[in-house]
C-alpha cells in the first residue's frame, strides 16, 4: 500500500488538502477565521487571484494590484482574537515573513461581512 504524502498548510492549522486548499479551490468559509486563515496561506502560495476574490468589492483594489511578491517567505500565523458574528465578525492575527533577509511582522484586526452565504475581507487596522 503506498503512502499518501501530506502537506502542512501555511496557515498552521493542519493539512493544507483538508486545510485551505477547499477553499481555495471554491467551497465557501465557514467563519471569518477560516477565511482570514485561507487568505494568509493564498498570500504564501501567491494565489492572488484567490486574495482578489475574497475581499468585499465594496474595499477591493483593482485586480492589477495583487501582485505576488516571490521574495517573501511566510514563516507564521498566530491568530490572536476572532470575534464572530452572524454577519460580521473581525479577526486579530500576526503573519510573520522575511523579505530580502529583513523579517517583518504584519499585526492587524480584520474585519470579515457575511454576503450570500459567503464571507468577504473588508478592511483592517494595525493596532501597533
Amino acid at each position: 500500500m503506498a503512502k499518501t504524502m501530506t502537506s502542512a498548510c501555511p496557515c498552521g492549522k493542519g493539512d493544507y488538502a483538508t486545510c485551505c486548499k477547499p477553499y481555495h479551490d471554491g467551497t465557501a468559509a465557514p467563519t471569518a477565521e477560516a477565511l482570514m486563515r485561507s487568505r494568509y496561506s493564498a498570500y504564501a502560495l501567491g494565489l492572488m487571484h484567490y486574495v482578489h476574490a475574497s475581499w468585499h468589492a465594496s474595499t477591493r483594489p483593482p485586480l492589477p494590484d495583487f501582485v505576488h511578491d516571490a521574495s517573501t517567505r511566510w514563516l507564521g500565523l498566530e491568530v490572536r482574537k476572532f470575534a464572530p458574528g452572524a454577519d460580521e465578525a473581525t479577526v486579530e492575527f500576526v503573519a510573520r515573513s522575511k523579505t530580502g533577509g529583513r523579517a517583518q511582522r504584519l499585526h492587524e484586526v480584520s474585519r470579515f461581512v457575511k454576503e450570500d452565504g459567503r464571507w468577504f475581507y473588508i478592511d483592517g487596522v494595525f493596532p501597533e
